[in-house]
């Protein structure tokens, strides 16, 4: 018997410049290659639905920016994806997209294709640290694109930002976080920098070109931002997440419960019927595999009921609401305060975790380390 699968992730990797600091798959879009992306898509996807039967309720185009697609193709992959919604559902339909890159044109398609909500990289609203970054908009396009997509007609809005840049201030992560909070988004996601192995960003740093704030200014910044947003009234649910209530991504609830769905595009992940897979980075080998009738899946592997449920426990205790232990119970056959009962231990003792009848969750002082707690819950 095959598992439902809800939720739908389409990855389109064309960005305009490639930001420094990026390790997701994305090119610089190449016209000649738009159509091909599109057609190859939306193949997968007919194959998959030809496979089982498939309506989602939860649709995530992501990337890259899928909005440096020229208005006709992205109106012709968005049509193809929200055919696949589930008709009788309230359905969650989200686009990412950098600004100055949605243009009245986007926006109108967007709107004709039922995206309901707008994912925007922001990342910062201070000059210097968006070059910082390789980021090319300028603050002020961050209000313009809002105002376009808002007029539009979609009614969510979450916007992206970054702390732990370089140079960064407790001050200009204030301006930001403010800055941000003035177009009334429902959702912020904040992240901390990463130097990912292999990125312009890294080499940078170590060539000694940037130097890295240190952890305790960057931990700072990740507090104020905790305190700042739930005083505006978007509490955290998620380590790097903030939301109005009801406003969460239920898109991305789906990964941290760790439940099913389908990946499509170069590159993308998926998990179904308890295996993980992960398609071929490569666009232009993407679309020859798909344009052969191949699968275009480079990795898989598929999880025994042990590993599902460490993977499990270890993406739940992002959530602020932690480990469900009824639901963990139901779904797996053992209470987690039993299963991982030497973890438990080991972090409750430090303060890290805590355990009561209902969960057991990361404490705020957890969410600063969280990497090392749920490290050992696999």
């Amino acid at each position: 018997m095959t598992t439902p699968v809800r939720a739908l992730y389409v990855h389109v990797p064309f960005c305009r410049t490639l930001c420094g600091y990026c390790d997701f798959y994305s090119t610089r879009l190449r016209s000649d290659q738009v159509a091909p992306l599109v057609d190859a898509l939306l193949a997968e996807l007919r194959r998959w639905s030809d496979a089982r039967p498939l309506l989602f309720d939860t649709l995530f185009v992501g990337g890259g920016t899928p909005t440096t697609l020229p208005a006709d193709e992205l109106e012709r992959l968005l049509a193809g994806v929200a055919a696949r919604r589930d008709p009788a559902a309230d359905v969650e339909f989200t686009v990412e997209a950098n600004p100055a890159t949605v243009t009245p044109a986007r926006a109108a398609v967007l709107a004709r294709c039922g995206v309901n909500r707008l994912s925007l990289g922001a990342q910062s609203f201070e000059p210097r640290e968006l070059r910082v970054l390789d980021r090319r908009h300028r603050p002020e396009q961050v209000a313009e694109t809002v105002a376009l997509c808002r007029a539009a007609g979609l009614t969510r809005l979450s916007l992206d930002l970054i702390f732990g840049i370089p140079g960064q201030t407790r001050a200009s992560w204030a301006r930001s976080l403010a800055a941000a909070l003035a177009l009334d988004p429902e959702h912020l996601s904040c992240y901390g920098l990463t130097y990912e192995e292999g990125t312009p960003l890294t080499a940078r740093r170590d060539a000694g070109r940037l130097q890295p704030l240190d952890e305790d200014t960057e931990a700072d910044q990740y507090e104020y931002a905790m305190d700042a947003l739930a005083a505006a009234g978007r509490p955290q649910y998620e380590l790097s997440n903030y939301a109005r209530p009801g406003c969460e991504c239920r898109h991305n609830l789906r990964y941290w419960h760790n439940e099913p769905y389908l990946g499509l595009g170069p590159s993308a992940a998926g998990f179904i019927d308890d295996v993980r897979y992960r398609n071929v980075a490569d666009t232009a080998a993407y679309v020859a595999a798909i344009r052969a009738g191949r699968s275009a899946r480079v990795a898989e592997e598929r999880l025994p009921p042990e590993r599902r449920a460490g993977e499990t426990a270890m993406l739940e205790l992002r959530l602020v609401e932690g480990i469900d232990r009824r639901r963990f119970a139901a779904r797996f056959g053992a209470d987690p305060a039993d299963l991982f009962a030497a973890a438990i231990a080991r972090h409750t003792a430090t303060g890290l975790l805590e355990l009561d009848q209902r969960g057991v969750r990361l404490t705020r002082a957890g969410r600063l380390l969280a990497n090392r707690v749920m490290a050992d819950f696999l």
